[in-house]
């Protein structure tokens, strides 16, 4: 039996990529899912119990990347942050969005 994988996906305001990400891995079967974002206005704004509770942290832009290095470092020691490369133009659900997070992903898996 597999341990299920806490993670936790990171965007700038949590209503388009890191939003998606989670709406589309909410039901696999084996993980934990939740977003954030880094913003001030994020829909849900990445905090300390957010990063301890995840286990892979996937962030769509190496600037969230820096920004929760600087704001978590402490936290980060033990983790795993991703860096997607995915940038911010697709709306929420988009197909082309869908795939690329399925397809980045999906090696972190298995």
């Amino acid at each position: 039996m597999t341990k299920t994988k806490n993670l936790l996906f990171i965007c700038s305001k949590n209503e388009w990529r890191s939003r998606t990400a989670e709406t589309i891995f909410r039901n696999t079967e084996g993980i934990n899912v939740k977003s954030a974002g880094t913003s001030k206005t994020a829909r849900i704004r990445v905090n300390g119990s957010l990063v301890n509770w995840a286990e892979l942290i996937f962030v769509m832009e190496d600037s969230h990347k820096q920004r929760i290095t600087a704001d978590f470092g402490d936290l980060l020691e033990d983790k795993t942050v991703i860096v997607l490369d995915i940038p911010d133009e697709y709306p929420y659900m988009d197909e082309e969005l869908i795939s690329e997070l399925r397809d980045s992903v999906v090696y972190y898996l298995e």
